[in-house]
């Protein structure tokens, strides 16, 4: 699990990475998930990192502090379908018009927050002897 968890993470840094770039990129990536089935999906990405997490905590950095996020994040993924599309569509209506610097701050997040997932559980890749 540490190698889902570890792709993913670094997947969340790649996309902030794209938002500090160019945010309207990220935007229209972000865009397909307007409607129903974009909702699922994104909330089977969450389940299946907070699993990942939740799996690798034990050789990881910071097991306690993993597995609790792991747990958050599955959660959030559970209920993910639950906020409905047209609050999805008002929600990215409003950031999106909150400008380029309000963006890149949070893609700034999402960066620092992918880099340290990977970090942290990039242990649990090791070979067991």
């Amino acid at each position: 699990m540490a190698i889902v968890a570890l792709v993913l993470s670094l997947l969340v840094a790649a996309l902030g990475l794209l938002g500090l770039i160019s945010p309207m990129r990220l935007l229209d990536i972000v865009r397909h998930f307007r409607s129903q089935t974009g909702l699922y999906a994104a909330g089977a990405l969450r389940v299946i990192l907070g699993l990942a997490l939740f799996f690798a905590a034990p050789a990881s950095r910071a097991p306690k502090i993993i597995r609790i996020l792991g747990i958050i994040i599955l959660v959030g993924g559970l209920f993910t379908s639950l906020i409905g599309v047209e609050r999805v569509h008002r929600l990215m209506d409003w950031w999106s018009t909150q400008g380029a610097v309000f963006m890149r701050v949070w893609a700034a997040f999402a960066l620092a927050f992918g880099l340290l997932l990977a970090y942290v559980v990039a242990p649990g890749l090791r070979r067991k002897e």
